[in-house]
């Protein structure tokens, strides 16, 4: 049993770039490389995909009379108030009682609206050329690892403390106090990303610069259609979903009554 709720906090400010958590993330999920190019960016590869769940972004900002690197770790939010979970028909994204947002591929029918309706356009929806059927990837908060007890694998591997796991209500006390420490020292734009965002993100970042340097967006909304989308849409895609599988299983049954006939006929009975 989870006592309490989880999340991670991100400390852009220990960040160095190493990619551990990129690598860890792939290894423990078992995804493969990907063929990329030299983009100019010390970001590879450019983009999330359904290969990468975890990427390590990089931004480069001129600041007086200085250039400064900004990196962190970008992956799934985990949004309280998650577009995603509104929007997903089949029930293959839920919110989990230990804080965050949950995937069960199982139950994805690949219709990418979590893809459309995501305010940090995180899900990324893998084609499948020989079914027609897509599955979407994302973060799953290494759900296997941390409802037994574990870390996830980002968090474990990250040397320099920047990954935190834990309790959501000890790590929102120890981001804002780290925030203080920064603005002391320097660092007058420094911030905590997300303790109050979508009503509370279960992956939230102190950040030294604004959000717009990271790219990130400065106030996220669930898209105002996402609600139209869930009382209305939703429902009728349930239905539609439903009828399909009662169609699936009529097909079964009608084909496996038909076989039978044969058989029968042939002295097989």
């Amino acid at each position: 049993m989870v006592a309490a709720k989880l999340a991670m906090l991100i400390d852009t400010s220990k960040c160095t770039g190493c990619r551990g958590c990129q690598v860890a993330c792939k290894q423990w999920n078992d995804l493969p490389a990907e063929a990329t190019r030299n983009t100019g960016s010390y970001q590879n590869p450019p983009d999330l995909s359904p290969d990468t769940l975890t990427l390590v972004k990089f931004r480069e900002i001129e600041k007086a009379d200085r250039v400064e690197w900004l990196m962190f770790p970008w992956r799934c939010m985990h949004c309280a108030e998650a577009a995603c979970v509104m929007v997903c028909p089949s029930g293959a994204l839920s919110h989990n009682p230990a804080g965050f947002v949950s995937y069960d591929s199982g139950k994805c029918i690949g219709c990418g609206y979590c893809a459309m309706f995501c305010p940090f356009n995180v899900p990324r929806l893998r084609a499948d050329t020989l079914s027609g059927k897509g599955k979407i990837s994302k973060c799953t908060f290494c759900q296997d690892r941390v409802l037994n007890g574990e870390r996830p694998a980002c968090a474990k591997t990250c040397t320099t403390g920047a990954l935190q796991f834990g309790s959501r209500e000890e790590l929102i006390a120890a981001g804002l106090s780290k925030v203080e420490t920064l603005k002391e020292n320097g660092f007058p734009e420094a911030s905590l990303y997300g303790h109050d965002t979508l009503g509370g993100l279960g992956v939230t970042y102190v950040l030294v610069e604004s959000p717009e340097a990271y790219g990130l967006p400065l106030d996220p909304q669930v898209p105002a259609m996402t609600y139209l989308w869930r009382k209305v849409t939703r429902p009728l895609a349930g239905i539609t979903i439903g009828v399909t599988a009662l169609g699936l299983v009529a097909n079964f049954l009608i084909a496996r009554r038909r076989i039978r006939a044969e058989e029968v006929r042939h002295g097989n009975p």
